[in-house]
């Protein structure tokens, strides 16, 4: 295989770590962002074996930069005293165009940053954050009922395709 061609390959693979569905459930997601995390040797090794949970995960924005909170990196079985904190934060890497947009908006209507999903990519590790609003009790259910009708309206469709129903 030519060099060029494995480069190519290399571009477009992106390698899941950890998601955060609960966000999902939890939040109306507005916009999206993907930026690096400044990491520890003993956080990469522990990401590339597939181990963190980002269900707790947050960002905040202090003085001009956007750090990663309590998102869990299990400490590296094979470390030594080099291993890092579990929850410590981390510094995330995004455009300064970004960053003052994501200032703006959060403080303006109380939008809150979380954390969507962990990858490689290009063997760098990312994390896709979500500008975020925060679903009320009744939004959750209004969801769920839109999502069973959707299902049962799918169910009656495949019935009447079959034949089942006339």
């Amino acid at each position: 295989m030519p060099a060029q061609d494995r480069s190519s390959n290399r571009n477009t693979s992106r390698k899941l770590i950890a998601q955060n569905r609960k966000a999902r459930h939890d939040y109306a997601i507005l916009d999206t962002y993907e930026a690096g995390v400044v990491l520890t040797g003993t956080e990469v090794k522990s990401l590339r074996l597939g181990r963190a949970s980002l269900v707790d995960g947050f960002a905040t924005i202090d003085d001009g930069e956007v750090y990663l909170r309590n998102v869990h990196i299990p400490e590296y079985e094979q470390g030594s005293w080099t291993n890092h904190e579990p929850r410590r934060t981390r510094k995330l890497l995004l455009h300064r165009g970004e960053i003052l947009r994501l200032i703006g908006k959060t403080k303006e209507s109380g939008l809150t940053l979380v954390p969507l999903s962990l990858y490689f990519s290009q063997g760098k590790v990312k994390v896709e954050i979500a500008l975020a609003k925060g679903k009320k009790s009744y939004d959750k259910r209004q969801d769920l009922a839109r999502r069973d009708a959707d299902r049962e309206v799918r169910k009656a469709l495949g019935r009447r395709a079959k034949g089942m129903i006339g």
